[in-house]
């Protein structure tokens, strides 16, 4: 029996009648590439509703053959446990949805290989661009990429092989570290009376660039700075406890300033600094690259460089939207400073759970 004008699907055609425009003006607005066409949002809006209200879907596996296009966006990210990178991940999958793409996010746990491995697991899946973000080897990811034309961009860690969108790492830790020096008061013995940097790993680009700021800014300070002050212990939280023990006996307990060198590395001295005195603990002053909300309430002040994760996104996701021709090769974004003065509260630097 043939089916009636009342049980067939609606074509997009049909869409097109109903909102009286083109069939491709539809195509574009259902496969997400309407802005590139310059199409209103007024329009946009008008076909979706239709589009919704007449139940039309796009059939993606039938569409991907015809077009060699599926609607998936990849992204991979070192780890989910980073608040930073779950950040990444949340408002990647909103400006992928936004553009009508389903988003696929990874976590690849700093490992080259399984980057690699996983990299060519979501190009099978036929995905049409990949952010790859915080990679260990994204020249490695490059290279795969280009072998199978899929547009990437890196974002975090930069790389020589695709454009890369990263935050001013330098910049940003010249500016925490200047907190650190305004904020911090002089120490009773000369090991204690110095600043030290703790966490990271010392082949990593954004430790390199926030060492060297912290350095610099300490130079310029006339601080002096030896290798016994850059404590480069990894990313695990333990570590970084275990390193702010080791520290805190050295050199007879805490240091005049500390430089953590992310939230994990934050997590981890927390985990040591709830055991000693608050007293002992204030006389420390402390920074942290990398903002945690829930740092702001703690007993004891902690200054903070947000990651501005909207703006590496949304440049990330400009050359995705226009292409790698006309992207530059590194991009950097400046991160905000947060401080963490008691008398301040969450509310007075805009802060917020959400």
């Amino acid at each position: 029996m043939a089916k009636t004008t009342s049980d067939r699907k609606s074509t997009i055609y049909d869409l097109a009648a109903l909102a009286e425009t083109s069939a491709s003006t539809v195509s574009a607005i259902l496969n997400g590439t309407w802005q590139k066409r310059r199409i209103s949002e007024e329009t946009v809006r008008r076909v979706r509703k239709l589009a919704e209200k007449t139940k039309y879907t796009v059939n993606r596996q039938a569409r991907g053959l015809r077009k060699s296009r599926s609607g998936l966006i990849g992204m991979i990210i070192p780890t989910h446990e980073d608040r930073f990178f779950g950040a990444m991940s949340q408002v990647f999958d909103r400006m992928a949805r936004e553009r009508t793409l389903q988003p696929i996010v990874v976590s690849t746990l700093r490992t080259p290989a399984l980057e690699i491995e996983t990299v060519r697991r979501l190009i099978s899946y036929q995905i049409e661009s990949l952010i790859v973000t915080g990679a260990t080897d994204p020249d490695g990811v490059s290279k795969v990429c280009r072998h199978h034309k899929v547009t990437h961009v890196n974002v975090d860690l930069p790389g020589t092989k695709a454009p890369s969108v990263i935050s001013d790492n330098y910049w940003g830790a010249t500016q925490l570290t200047a907190t650190l020096v305004s904020r911090s008061k002089t120490q009773t013995s000369s090991e204690r009376d110095r600043f030290y940097f703790l966490g990271g790993a010392a082949s990593d680009y954004a430790t390199q660039r926030r060492i060297q700021g912290f350095t610099d800014t300490l130079a310029a300070a006339s601080f002096a700075v030896d290798s016994e002050q850059i404590r480069t212990c990894g990313y695990e939280a333990s570590a970084a406890q275990a390193e702010i023990g080791h520290l805190y006996s050295q050199i007879g307990g805490l240091p005049r300033g500390l430089f953590l060198a992310s939230s994990v590395s934050l997590e981890g001295a927390v985990r040591f600094l709830k055991t000693l005195p608050l007293d002992e603990v204030c006389r420390c002053t402390i920074c942290s690259y990398d903002w945690d909300p829930f740092a702001t309430y703690l007993r004891f002040p902690v200054h903070m460089m947000r990651q501005d994760v909207n703006g590496l996104l949304a440049a990330a996701f400009k050359i995705c939207d226009e292409g790698l021709a006309a992207a530059k090769q590194l991009l950097e974004v400046r991160p905000h400073l947060v401080l963490g003065d008691r008398d301040g509260g969450a509310d007075a630097f805009g802060l917020s759970l959400a």
